[in-house]
């Protein structure tokens, strides 16, 4: 394997963990619609594809969350719910922090939504230290649509082993590997760690 000259970083169960029950039992108290429904929303249906694609604007699904709910509180305080579900994975981003004073360049490639990347930006300071950032509401492709990873070859101009990407899901790992990526499918902070010190990464 060759040493990669950039680290690609997925978000959520990468450097951020979440969990949308947060969301969904602040929304459920405010709403018609039970808790276990609401929690399938978010789960199981279209709606937020379409919101992290790009296809619908935060006015346009805080709407749309509303009729299907029944959501009696403000938008305000709907984007408060929405999107104060994350809590930081601390010994990745220690290995994001170790990267960046070893002068390894680091991108962000996730599936989000604005509403989630304006609150990180406000509450979690690392954030703000990345080369370029790859967001799928903005390139209007989630993971694994090809479009998402030529967009993240385009602007760090990177291709094939010269790129290594780590994500916790096997299908957007497998997305990578298709373009001659290396990956590494985040099991444990501890391993992948391992792994990107295999790599030469943080001599």
């Amino acid at each position: 394997m060759i040493k990669p000259d950039i680290v690609v970083f997925d978000l959520g169960k990468v450097l951020l963990d979440f969990d949308y029950s947060i969301a969904a039992r602040k929304i459920a108290a405010q709403a018609t619609l039970p808790l276990a429904e609401i929690q399938k929303m978010f789960d199981h249906t279209p709606l937020l594809y379409r919101y992290e694609t790009g296809l619908m604007t935060q006015a346009e699904f805080f709407e749309a969350v509303q009729q299907i709910t029944g959501f009696q509180g403000t938008s305000e305080e709907f984007s408060s719910f929405f999107a104060d579900i994350f809590w930081e994975i601390p010994k990745m981003v220690e290995l994001h922090a170790t990267l960046r004073q070893r002068g390894v360049p680091t991108y962000i490639f996730s599936n989000t939504n604005d509403l989630a990347i304006l609150h990180i930006r406000r509450n979690f300071p690392f954030f703000a230290n990345f080369d370029g950032y790859i967001l799928s509401y903005e390139v209007r492709a989630m993971k694994p649509d090809p479009r998402i990873y030529e967009a993240l070859e385009e602007l760090s101009g990177k291709r094939g082993p010269e790129i290594l990407y780590l994500d916790d899901r096997q299908e957007n790992v497998d997305g990578g590997a298709a373009r001659g990526w290396q990956v590494i499918l985040q099991t444990d902070p501890a391993h992948s760690r391992s792994l990107v010190e295999g790599l030469g990464l943080l001599n």
